[in-house]
């Protein structure tokens, strides 16, 4: 090897060096959460978030710091990039128009919701759409999308730590209450998976929830889940243009992008997937990979948590999220009853 050669990936070594510690650390927690989850079924997500706040020293102080930091970043939105492989058009348009138009209906109203009401329970805009898209499109992925381009401020991480556990536990509930309402409600194994991938905020969550009915559930729920994922790119581009036209300037004087390189990414790989380029094999693995990055992530996230300073966010917080919630369920449960 050259000596301009070793010049050059000099630098490269001393990142990877800086960062592998904390990196390292984060995807032991990961997968820790992974192993506790397969034998205890609680969520995975929640699991890696709760472990990574048991273990916050290692995100304050000594080497893990840089790694940590970096993984709570860029490894999250890597992942949330790779969920495109998940998307492809043949899947969407095989659910027929009219509930194509009631999930996206869906999405669209209960963010406008959660922005119309936020001020009721006291919250500003940034909370309030960080929460509602969280409900409307795909949960915790959809509310780290969304972190990343509101303008920041002192409590930014707080709020996304605050939503991501929020709409996990809520997830949760509903994977145990909403088969229950289904069978009360009178619907068909179609409707109600269209009720669950409409109405359930994570995917792990619907796909728990649509298979414990019947297997078509399953099927439908998890295809209507996915036209909700689908929507998570439109929703953050729109909502960048108008935050670049309309907020204030953020306190770090630094604009969020426009359209940020993971969502570049999301829809790059879901036009391949579409266009049948990207072989079975690779898209499984990229989606395992991108559940993995996120599962990392999350741990990350939860050793760059003050758990005090989460609690403080207050019981309005809270009310506001399950409003969200509750509306998007009737809406979705009206739209199935009007269509028929």
């Amino acid at each position: 090897m050259s000596d301009v050669t070793t010049r050059r990936l000099a630098p490269l070594r001393q990142s990877a060096t800086t960062l592998m510690p904390g990196i390292v650390v984060t995807m032991l927690v990961a997968t820790t959460a992974q192993f506790l989850a397969e034998h205890y079924g609680t969520p995975a997500m929640l699991l890696a978030l709760l472990l990574g706040i048991a273990v916050s020293f290692l995100g304050e102080e000594g080497k893990t710091v840089p790694g940590v930091a970096f993984s709570a970043r860029s490894l999250l939105r890597l992942g949330v990039a790779l969920l495109g492989v998940r998307i492809s058009a043949d899947l969407i348009l095989d659910l027929g128009p009219h509930l194509i138009g009631l999930v996206v209906f869906g999405v669209v109203a209960t963010i406008g919701f959660g922005l119309a009401v936020g001020r009721l329970f006291g919250r500003r805009w940034r909370f309030a759409f960080l929460t509602a898209g969280s409900v409307a499109i795909c949960g915790a992925s959809a509310a780290i999308a969304i972190s990343a381009i509101l303008p920041r401020d002192a409590r930014s991480e707080q709020n996304l730590i605050f939503t991501v556990m929020g709409v996990t536990v809520l997830s949760t509930m509903a994977m145990i209450l909403y088969p229950i309402l289904v069978d009360a409600a009178g619907l068909d194994p179609r409707q109600a998976g269209v009720f669950l991938g409409g109405t359930i905020h994570d995917v792990a969550q619907v796909v728990g929830a649509g298979y414990t009915l019947s297997e078509e559930t399953g099927d439908t729920a998890t295809l209507v889940k996915l036209i909700r994922v689908s929507m998570l790119a439109p929703v953050v581009l729109v909502a960048s243009l108008l935050i670049r036209s309309f907020a204030a300037a953020p306190q770090d004087g630094i604009a969020p992008p426009l359209l940020p390189g993971f969502v570049l990414g999301f829809l790059v790989l879901a036009a391949l997937n579409s266009a049948h380029l990207i072989p079975e094999q690779i898209a499984t693995l990229l989606s395992e990979c991108s559940r993995w990055l996120l599962l990392s992530a999350i741990a990350a996230v939860g050793m760059k948590t003050n758990l005090r300073q989460v609690l403080e966010v207050g019981g309005s917080a809270i009310g506001l999220l399950v409003a969200e919630t509750v509306f998007i369920a009737a809406l979705i449960l009206a739209g199935i009853r009007l269509i028929g």
